[in-house]
């Protein structure tokens, strides 16, 4: 036997405008002339990284390019000296929280957590959190809170961490930890749900200072209302969120690499996926670049009147992945009375929901599948009915059939009925669910976004309607 790991396979995602040019929504012509103001998009968007690391943003502007390279710089310098670098800190800190606790806790909201869960739904076993701790790899359960002020979804939350009136015991099974994650610290939400669970977790460790802090990894800016709790506490490990790189970007920092280590991902290839993906858009030329045909591709439907932009997952797993992106693309191009509506969807599941209107409804849509080659698992097959049952549900005919071919023809025949009502729909193409494929995804549509705003004369970086809100609740709340 070979001694020699094999490299696992690096296949690119493609995307498939060609069902969106036969409806006559869009005209292939119409695409390949908007080549040279694509290239200029493209150009853009990277002067903008040259300009933020110049110090280069105008006055009141917004510019948080630096996750553009943010994957390139991460690799090289874990290459280049490996103990000292950021990506191995993550994995020794994840490491470290991995052995110590079984469950933890992420507080955040938006980008803070949503691109966590994206990592976690597309590359964990699907009941993770359900398993036992053998079944996950010694790996910890991992759960989401601080996004909303639910009371009963943080009570059921405190129920399973820190139960009313049950002993406190020091078992491995019964230990837990906060990733707390917010740039600023004062976002409310987040802030509040620190609190409770704080208290809660001080009272898990008997109100041991030591022990307490240990538990408790902060992921902020350097400066703030989270970092100066950090320091009062004395944790141990605190991760920071980069300058130039906004909330909804920060997947690729310790964000989203410290958790997705924690449960097992493996954050060096989610990251050369991310690498890979950055080279394509740097060096592809517009005829073949994917992220900019794309960028094209919904730039012109929106023009045509296509003002909601489904994301079409033929697999449950990239559900959270197509949440991630709503709110990517709604916060950073919905701005001047301008951007398109982004929904999600999942199907076959929501074709009983959602299909009738996608095929007969508003022709105002720009459906976009998200379609998976192979399965992580081996194939599942109709199986034949139990001994003593005839052919009663009339599926006799499909025994030995397997689950991703019934899954190919349901998205084979959606294709081709949007096809005869003429409904723009566009493939990107998975070969599969791994970390180099969800590593190139995000880093895809990420681009793409930033892209388009640079494209339509749209700024892709802050967030002027949510901060809104944010001033607006605490004056009602300190009234």
């Amino acid at each position: 036997m070979s001694v020699l790991r094999p490299q696992p396979p690096e296949d690119p995602i493609q995307y498939d405008p060609a069902a969106v040019f036969a409806s006559g929504m869009v005209a292939a012509a119409d695409l390949a002339a908007l080549a040279d103001r694509l290239d200029a998009a493209r150009a853009e968007s990277l002067a903008d990284l040259d300009r933020w690391r110049a110090g280069g943003a105008r006055p009141g502007e917004a510019l948080d390019p630096a996750f553009i390279d943010l994957p390139d710089r991460l690799l090289a310098a874990y290459q280049a000296d490996r103990a000292s670098s950021e990506l191995f800190a993550i994995l020794q800190a994840a490491r470290r929280i991995r052995e110590a606790v079984d469950r933890v806790v992420v507080l955040g909201i938006g980008g803070s957590f949503m691109g966590t869960r994206a990592l976690f739904e597309a590359l964990c076993h699907p009941f993770h959190n359900e398993l036992p701790r053998g079944e996950r790899g010694g790996r910890p359960r991992l759960s989401f809170e601080g996004f909303n002020m639910d009371n009963d979804s943080a009570q059921g939350l405190l129920d399973l961490v820190a139960p009313a009136g049950a002993p406190r015991g020091d078992d491995l099974l019964d230990r837990w930890a906060l990733l707390v994650v917010s740039k600023s610290g004062g976002t409310l939400e987040t802030a509040a749900a620190t609190r409770l669970f704080l208290a809660a977790l001080a009272g898990a460790v008997g109100h041991d200072r030591q022990r307490l802090a240990a538990r408790v990894v902060p992921i902020t800016g350097r400066t703030g209302r989270l970092a100066a709790l950090a320091t009062a506490l004395g944790c141990p490990d605190v991760f920071d969120i980069p300058d130039g790189v906004g909330g909804r970007f920060s997947v690729f920092t310790a964000v989203g690499l410290l958790p997705a280590a924690i449960v097992g991902i493996d954050v060096v290839r989610l990251l050369e996926g991310a690498a890979a993906m950055n080279r394509r858009f740097c060096e592809a030329p517009v005829a073949e670049n994917a992220i900019l045909r794309y960028v094209g591709v919904c730039h012109l439907a929106e023009r045509a009147g296509a003002t909601i932009r489904v994301l079409s997952s033929w697999s449950n797993r990239l559900e959270a992945v197509g949440l991630w992106y709503d709110q990517l693309l709604a916060e950073s191009l919905g701005k001047d009375e301008k951007g398109a509506t982004p929904l999600t969807v999942v199907t076959t599941r929501d074709l009983h929901s959602r299909g009738q209107q996608h095929q007969e409804g508003r022709r105002d849509k720009l459906i976009t599948n998200l379609v998976v080659g192979e399965p992580r698992r081996d194939r599942l097959v109709v199986p034949k009915l139990p001994d003593g049952l005839a052919d009663e549900d009339q599926l006799d005919d499909l025994v030995g059939t397997a689950w991703p071919g019934i899954l190919a023809a349901a998205t084979g025949g959606t294709n081709e009925a949007y096809a005869e009502a003429a409904r723009p729909t566009a493939d990107l193409l998975l070969p599969r669910i791994d970390e180099h494929v969800v590593g190139q995804l995000l880093q895809m549509l990420m681009l793409a976004t930033v892209a388009e705003g640079r494209l339509v004369g749209t700024n892709p970086y802050g967030q002027p309607g949510v901060e809104a809100y944010k001033r607006l609740m605490m004056r009602r709340l300190r009234a």
